[in-house]
């Protein structure tokens, strides 16, 4: 069952396999108790790179407080939602001067992420005559501990060097620019509370070491998230409740200390990623010297981050079901392979399942975060799957 609508019956309305289903009371669920662990002063972001569908995007506009953004693609979904643009930021690194120019025009902040975009950025509000909205982002002398995808503390694509903001921000005062804040950010998929905790502690500590060299008062601190969700055996949900204490304990010195900033959570994965599913259909059966095989119209092409090939070091089985044989009591060894003429092409590797036929669907959970935009959907050109927000 998605969103109260078995598999098949899911199908036929849908009108085609493969498909991306995302239950939407599922993320209304989760952004509630979100907001009820973290402290009510702390602004709750959605960072629409974890999954940018236009009706999922509709839907949690008037449920949060923010978006984050990584491309000109995403801010135009973004402008087309209810959230207002003020409320709306955009960082990456080598964003165009178009993207710049929109940015600037529609009143979102940019956060910078070198001097060349400052440059860039000073010369387009000269040209424009309007002020943008700026933050820094900045790449931390720490690391995230535990991460699955690491974003600072070493060299870095993102941001600036931690201990080259004071000069930047020296530069923001001749700068034609509205100064607002930091955006530091220093990691992803983290189950491990002690690990996040620690890091927004020295976060904050860098904030107000570099809020000392600000042009003007800090209007803004977007802290990251680095929530992460269980995926496989072994792994244990992340202990929200502890983030949430903690950071209630950190808020006495951090209004003393900023008093005009908001602070910011920016969350992803952990707002969506559970809702989400991958459907796929198998399409044939074969043994191959006793092994199975379940071939099926889905693929890495559709799903990148279950083949294996998105971010694992060690190949791990995402978690797998024959979505329409729940309740069968025969099961048997089998791997799910895609139609692709590559050994790469593989969404389950020798995993336990229920014994299935062809005609079967079969169902990728945690599928809601970096599936179909974070995957070669035209790698051997074939079609596109579906989404569906139910």
């Amino acid at each position: 069952m998605i969103g109260g609508v078995s598999i098949s019956d899911l199908a036929t309305r849908v009108g085609q396999t493969p498909f991306y289903a995302y239950d939407k009371q599922r993320i209304t669920q989760r952004i509630k108790l979100v907001k009820q662990v973290l402290p009510a002063e702390i602004k709750l972001h959605y960072a629409l790179k974890a999954n940018p569908m236009p009706e999922l995007v509709q839907h949690v506009a008037s449920l949060l407080d923010g978006f984050d953004l990584a491309s000109g693609g995403e801010m135009k979904i973004a402008l087309n939602s209810k959230m207002p643009a003020q409320a709306i930021s955009f960082a990456g690194p080598g964003k165009s001067l178009s993207e710049l120019r929109n940015a600037i025009t529609e009143g979102i902040t940019i956060n910078l992420e070198s001097t060349l975009e400052l440059e860039r950025v000073s010369t387009l509000a000269s040209e424009l005559d309007i002020t943008p909205r700026v933050a820094i982002r900045v790449n931390p002398d720490f690391e995230l501990k535990s991460s699955g995808m690491k974003m600072g503390g070493g060299p870095s694509p993102f941001g600036i060097d931690a201990e080259k903001v004071p000069e930047v921000l020296h530069q923001l005062k001749k700068a034609p620019v509205d100064f607002l804040g930091f955006h530091i950010f220093s990691g992803s998929q983290n189950l491990n509370a002690n690990a996040i905790m620690e890091a927004q502690t020295k976060t904050l500590q860098l904030a107000y070491e570099l809020a000392a060299h600000a042009p003007s008062p800090v209007r803004l601190l977007n802290i990251g998230g680095g929530f992460g969700i269980p995926y496989f055996p072994g792994d244990s949900p992340l202990d929200i409740v502890s983030i949430g204490k903690h950071l209630q304990s950190l808020l006495p010195e951090f209004t003393t200390r900023l008093p005009e900033a908001k602070l910011i959570i920016e969350l992803g994965r952990y707002l969506v990623g559970e809702a989400g599913v991958y459907v796929c259909k198998i399409t044939d059966k074969k043994i191959s010297r006793g092994q199975v095989f379940y071939v099926t119209d889905g693929g890495l092409h559709h799903h990148l981050a279950a083949s294996g090939n998105f971010g694992q070091v060690i190949r791990k089985n995402y978690p797998i079901v024959i979505g329409t044989k729940m309740n069968s009591s025969a099961s048997e060894t089998a791997s799910v392979v895609g139609p692709l003429c590559t050994p790469l092409d593989k969404l389950a590797d020798k995993m336990p399942l229920a014994k299935a036929d062809i005609g079967d669907l079969v169902a990728i959970l945690q599928s809601g975060a970096y599936g179909l935009t974070a995957s070669p959907t035209g790698f051997l050109s074939h079609p596109l799957p579906a989404e569906i927000l139910i």
